[in-house]
């Protein structure tokens, strides 16, 4: 039987062959660069998805057909700019942003994008402020991607806003490794939101760096 991590390939997955793909498959224009890299430019974390996981965000949503969407989790709206490119001109994102400093980066990095009409930076605690845009729904698409002791609690909401068929998208799904960790609060919340998802969604989990997993809203 085959190694399981030949499998997923992360065994050949080398740095020159992810240059190679990112650069072919995922490649940046000047809006994309500039979100991209404002992190390490404007002092922020490095924690945006990666080239070909924002790709992907952005393929999946047109796949999907969505036009409305919510993310949690900002940062310097790089997987901003993916998702609303992949709603269409017709689609709106909804995104929610606790640091008031990194909202004001993306909202700038959005608005440079061209697409400050479709994208609402929403600030604020997103566990406090989901509910302001219920009213919006159902969504087609809801993403994940902030603080990972809460994706329980933001998974049920997405189970009671996205629509049937309707995709929910979360990153950093293994938890950095420590998903299993049995003395760890916040790696029981994410096996918590990977048991609920299942129970509301068809799922998968992408074998993406740090796991992104990807549910389909099922009927009723």
């Amino acid at each position: 039987m085959a190694d399981p991590s030949s499998r997923r390939g992360h065994r050949y997955a080398t740095p020159e062959i992810l240059r190679y793909v990112d650069a072919l498959h995922a490649s940046h224009d000047g809006a994309l660069a500039a979100a991209f890299e404002a992190p390490e430019r404007e002092g922020m974390p490095a924690i945006q998805v990666g080239a070909s996981e924002g790709r992907l965000l952005e393929l999946l949503a047109r796949l999907a057909g969505a036009r409305r969407a919510v993310e949690v989790g900002t940062l310097a709206g790089y997987s901003a700019i993916r998702l609303a490119r992949g709603l269409g001109p017709e689609g709106r994102l909804w995104t929610f942003e606790n640091d008031l400093r990194h909202a004001a980066v993306a909202r700038a990095r959005i608005a440079a994008a061209g697409l400050g009409d479709r994208v609402e930076i929403v600030e604020g605690d997103a566990a406090a402020r989901l509910s302001d845009v219920v009213q919006h729904g159902p969504f087609d698409l809801v993403f994940l991607d902030a603080d990972k002791g809460r994706y329980d609690l933001y998974g049920r909401w997405a189970a009671a806003n996205v629509r049937p068929g309707g995709l929910l998208l979360a990153d950093n799904s293994y938890f950095f490794g420590r998903l299993l960790e049995p003395d760890d609060s916040d790696a029981a919340a994410m096996r918590r939101f990977h048991e609920e998802a299942a129970a509301s969604f068809e799922t998968a989990c992408v074998p993406t760096p740090d796991g992104l997993l990807l549910g389909v809203r099922r009927a009723g």
